[in-house]
């Protein structure tokens, strides 16, 4: 046994076995049965599997380093197995953290897929009897509860296998950042990959027998030589801290900030910004087509494009803001049927008339587009590809499973019939260059460029024939963010952005995203994580809320806009082809929509706030932690549970050496609340803030 004190924690690795036997923070022990040390996939030449773990291997080589008082200080072990794979598993302490690393040989025939290091199961979660919760930063931020619940919901652990789904617990992807934490009243253990590459991770929590097993899985694979067949080159850290989400949020942003993605600059450091950035738009989303996604394609009332512009001018008079109109069932071809979207619907003239006139006005224009899959057909309309695919042989540019077959994708089978694209093969490459130029020539002002592609990351292949590693990995990152670079230059004028927030490496390229942050009611509870880390580098917007767990005739819209509005995001709300405000998108029953007028006039008391006093914390404040906070709350259904939720949402920021803590009340009620030792009123439906 081998014992590892770090900070206020102890870890005891059993060599012999392969397991960490005990993990305490100070005289608690936190274990609940074992995990092996390690896990890895490699694949044969076929495509074939072979998962190997610490438990099944035999150590071959254990090396002990002591400090000045005998404590270990590092640890080595090197395990071997029959196939030929070795793996040495490094544990090192620097001050209060314990880090790990492991280093692969892969012997002829295979080629490293994943390693997962170090795996350890601790005490189970509050809904499972304990009294634990994971901070996961999964779809912007949420603290999850109960395994349970999250294993009941489209969110659950997915097997991260080919083809891709658009919500799998990678990074990055809808994983925004490269750590979780497991929390206990009062203090937590940070688990983080200081990876400066930012390559491909599965970062998750599951069920193990009583407890809960955290998940760091590494695909080390890169361009160049031995790049499928080398360990991680950056340590997996472990840190006990006391208090809540945001301390350990502050371990990863330290980190974070300590080495920035290439090209990264803070919001007021970034020339590549437009002015309409910092009047944090309101965001205004409707389609042109139908009434929702799975809709008969027919025009709508706000077909032609001009047909809006009175009712943007009465949307105007009603909130005093800068508008930026955002685009659903647009494209010329077929609603959500990518990559090709040019010309729009109905053409070029109206489209360019409406942008004129909104520009005219002071607004904005933007436009949702749907990722990088290919259509062969969309299930809308008769737009079909079909003969070209066959004609130019463009499977070779689509992804491959491991075994080199190109399957139909399982992203949004419902619009369209096709395949993931491969974003790092020479076809299709030119295939998106070709599909995409002319958008960016378009004089408009934002893109969702990669709907359906979470947080901007790419689908997984492991084709041999396109260039890349045959395994998923780093080089899917390198890629991406070269991709991204290019369109972002050829794109001058136009933000773009993805759906959920564009993940770490991304957010240069990808600075306005839709921050869907409601999803996470279905798996726990929201929290602001990426705003919190992130928000001096860049802002989202509030999303057009599809899926919204929330029962529609609870008016759970105000609670939302509330939530992003103190988070720092631009707020949206989606319309109806007859100028109703839905409660979120995809809703089919309007019988019972939100009050058109009253959530106008929240968004007008909202955008005031944010124009005067608050305007520069909003706009390049740093968030900080929380004082804590006491007011009332009260219950709102979900489809699968009731969850109280506060009527005033809180948020601190601090700039140029003041601190201020918003306060934002989305009730028909005045609400008092107690923060910082202060008693203060929250009006109605209105923003204050009060200086720590």
């Amino acid at each position: 046994m081998i014992s590892l004190l770090f900070g206020s924690g102890t870890a005891v690795i059993d060599s012999k076995h392969g397991t960490i036997a005990s993990m305490k923070y100070k005289d608690t022990e936190l274990a609940c049965g074992t995990s092996p040390l390690f896990r890895v996939c490699l694949r044969k030449s076929g495509g074939e599997a072979v998962v190997i773990d610490a438990s099944g291997g035999r150590l071959n080589a254990l090396a002990v380093k002591c400090g000045p008082s005998g404590e270990t200080v590092r640890a080595e072990a090197v395990y071997g197995f029959e196939n030929g794979t070795s793996v040495s598993v490094k544990a090192e302490i620097d001050a209060d953290t314990l880090n790990w690393r492991a280093d692969t040989k892969v012997p002829d025939g295979y080629v490293l897929e994943w390693i997962e290091l170090p795996a350890v199961t601790l005490k189970p979660l509050n809904g499972e009897g304990g009294e634990a919760s994971v901070l996961f930063p999964f779809n912007e931020g949420a603290i999850v509860d109960s395994i349970a619940l999250k294993e009941a919901t489209n969110f659950r652990s997915w097997p991260i296998e080919y083809p891709s789904l658009g919500s799998f617990q990678m990074f990055p992807n809808m994983i925004c950042s490269q750590f979780q934490a497991y929390l206990m009243p009062g203090y937590g253990l940070y688990t983080g990959a200081h990876d400066p590459e930012r390559g491909l991770k599965y970062i998750d929590f599951t069920g193990n027998g009583g407890g809960v097993e955290l998940h760091m899985r590494i695909y080390p694979a890169s361009y160049g030589e031995n790049g499928t067949n080398r360990g991680p080159d950056f340590p997996v850290v472990w840190k006990f801290f006391e208090g809540g989400w945001e301390d350990a949020a502050d371990i990863y942003r330290a980190w974070f900030e300590s080495a920035l993605p290439e090209g990264l600059n803070k919001i007021s450091e970034n020339p590549y910004l437009p002015d309409w950035y910092f009047d944090m738009p309101f965001v205004v989303s409707y389609p042109v087509r139908g009434i929702h996604d799975m809709d008969e394609m027919k025009p709508n009332a706000l077909f032609p494009y001009t047909n809006a512009l009175g009712l943007i001018d009465d949307i105007e008079k009603a909130t005093a803001a800068k508008l930026l109109v955002l685009l659903m069932h647009w494209e010329g071809t077929a609603p959500w049927a990518p990559p090709y979207v040019w010309p729009p619907y109905g053409g070029e003239e109206n489209f360019t008339e409406f942008r004129d006139e909104l520009h005219k006005r002071g607004d904005l224009l933007g436009v949702y587009c749907s990722g990088f899959s290919y259509t062969v057909k969309s299930n809308l309309n008769d737009y079909s590809r079909e003969e070209e695919f066959e004609k130019k042989g463009l499977e070779k540019a689509m992804c491959a499973g491991p075994d080199g077959k190109v399957l139909l994708s399982r992203i949004c089978p419902g619009q369209r019939a096709g395949y993931d694209l491969c974003a790092a093969s020479e076809e299709g490459d030119k295939i998106l260059a070709e599909a995409y130029t002319p958008l960016f020539r378009a004089g408009l002002d934002y893109a969702q460029i990669l709907d359906q592609n979470h947080g901007g990351g790419q689908y997984l292949c492991y084709s041999s024939e396109h260039g890349h590693p045959p395994v998923p990995g780093q080089w899917m990152t390198e890629n991406m963010r070269g991709l991204l670079s290019r369109w972002k230059e050829a794109s001058r004028g136009m933000l773009l952005g993805c759906e959920s927030s564009a993940a770490e490496p991304y957010i240069s390229n990808l600075p306005f995203s839709d921050n869907r942050f409601e999803l996470n009611w279905y798996i726990g509870r929201p929290v602001p994580l990426c705003s919190y880390i992130y928000h001096e580098y860049m802002h989202n917007f509030m999303g057009n809320q599809v899926s919204s767990p929330f029962y529609q005739t609870e008016d759970s819209l105000f609670l939302r806009l509330a939530y992003s509005f103190a988070a720092g995001d631009c707020l949206t709300v989606v319309l109806t082809p007859d100028g109703r405000v839905l409660d979120h998108w995809g809703g089919r029953d309007f019988s019972t929509l939100p009050d058109r007028d009253e959530v106008f006039a929240f968004v007008k008391n909202l955008t005031e706030f944010a124009k005067g006093e608050a305007h520069e914390y909003l706009c390049r404040g740093r968030r900080i932690k929380t004082p804590e906070t006491d007011c009332p709350a009260h219950e709102y259904r979900t489809a699968a549970r009731a969850v109280s939720i506060p009527d005033v949402f809180s948020a601190a920021y601090t700039l140029d050496g003041k601190s201020v803590q918003i306060f934002v009340n989305h009730t028909r009620n005045d609400v008092s609340v107690k923060a910082g030792g202060k008693d203060l009123v929250v009006p109605a439906r209105q923003a204050l803030s009060e200086q720590i």
